[in-house]
């Protein structure tokens, strides 16, 4: 991801994606109509969360928070991780990041975050919803450290654990910038799930999906405090 992060692309570089996006996709809620039963009823309680007063008390907290620009994936989820198995047994190549619809220049804490997110949810399971979820999978403060750490010493070129006075602050910083746009995660990818549910023809609980979630999203907020 840190090297992905470094790449130049010849595209615009402001980081509209995010906002706008969500933005889009509260609009298109906010006209969308359910006739199945079990969707109005779980369309109605999603309803209750007061989705626009979320985005504007979200956008507040997120512009206040400094979050370098950076070409980003957005979408680090195990399915988009492969692992290069046929690699030589002395290249460090390992992993490769696949499936770039949603590569944007946007901010890294977006998708540092999003990707802590996706350790909460199983996209393997073959029963209604098609989807499980653990809460108790999000990367706790050692496993986030021990990612960060990794991730600016691809950056420095310090290919050990070693630790800085100046780097314990950026540390601290880089947790807490990554925690909060963790909820713009959970916020993002609930509206995506409402709007697939009215579209998709993929058999998949979006419904069930959006509101796990929201309630992420409001149990991170919690603990955000």
């Amino acid at each position: 991801m840190s090297r992905f992060h470094g790449m130049v692309m010849p595209f615009n570089k402001e980081p509209k994606w995010l906002f706008e996006t969500m933005d889009r996709y509260l609009k298109q809620i906010m006209g969308l109509t359910f006739v199945r039963e079990a969707h109005v009823k779980k369309f109605n309680k999603l309803k209750t969360f007061n989705l626009p007063g979320e985005l504007a008390s979200l956008k507040s907290l997120l512009e206040a928070t400094w979050s370098p620009v950076v070409f980003c994936h957005n979408d680090v989820q195990e399915g988009n991780i492969l692992y290069l198995a046929d690699k030589d047994a002395t290249s460090t190549d390992k992993l490769m990041l696949i499936d770039f619809e949603y590569s944007s220049y946007n901010y890294r804490g977006f998708d540092i975050g999003n990707h802590f997110c996706e350790w909460m949810y199983d996209y393997t399971y073959d029963q209604w919803p098609f989807f499980k979820a653990n809460m108790e999978n999000y990367p706790n403060r050692q496993q986030q450290l021990h990612f960060i750490r990794h991730y600016l010493s691809e950056y420095s070129g310090n290919k050990g654990d070693s630790v800085h006075d100046d780097q314990l602050k950026i540390e601290e910083e880089m947790i807490i910038e990554i925690n909060r746009y963790a909820l713009a995660s959970h916020y993002l990818w609930a509206l995506w799930a409402i709007i697939q549910a009215k579209l998709s023809t993929i058999e998949f609980g979006y419904m069930d999906y959006a509101l796990y979630r929201l309630e992420a999203y409001f149990d991170q907020k919690r603990i955000l405090g």
